[in-house]
């Protein structure tokens, strides 16, 4: 999970690629962070999209939902402690461990040693939530989130919108 000062995040909103917020995750403004490649998650969650503003929600109820999709980054310190108040953590999201199964790799030949386990499983930081209306657990659960409403919700709603 944590390589040098560098920490493994898996992301699976709005920070992805070709997603409205994934400027933030490289474009080095707010910190360093480098691609590594695709994943879901082993156990499933419910990743609702909720909220006045259709945002992505994976609620913390592991066993629950779907293997959730997402990227995976290498986040220095300073990217790290932005995510953080981005995700508004702790109040609205918490910043927890979670297992990784790897679909996809790019492997850079890091001389921090960053690399999925034998079984192919990587150990990340993911933004989940614990603080939620109940009536959440009730919405559909989806195993992948698009903001351009590919999964027949109403778009995104970004925050210079709101």
């Amino acid at each position: 999970m944590v390589a040098g000062k560098m920490i493994n995040v898996f992301v699976y909103g709005t920070l992805k690629k070709g997603q409205p917020n994934h400027h933030y995750m490289i474009d080095g403004t707010k910190g360093k962070g480098t691609y590594w490649g695709k994943g879901c998650t082993d156990e499933k969650y419910p990743l609702v999209i909720a909220g006045n503003y259709n945002i992505p929600f994976l609620l913390n109820v592991p066993g629950t939902g779907q293997e959730v999709t997402g990227e995976i980054y290498l986040v220095d310190d300073q990217l790290l402690k932005f995510l953080d108040e981005f995700e508004s953590c702790p109040e609205l999201y918490q910043r927890r461990p979670v297992r990784v199964r790897i679909l996809e790799w790019d492997d850079k030949g890091d001389p921090l040693g960053v690399k999925p386990d034998v079984d192919g499983m990587l150990t990340c930081f993911s933004y989940s939530t614990s603080t939620y209306d109940q009536d959440w657990l009730k919405l559909p659960y989806y195993n992948n989130f698009d903001a351009f409403g590919m999964h027949g919700q109403p778009n995104y709603n970004p925050r210079e919108n709101r």
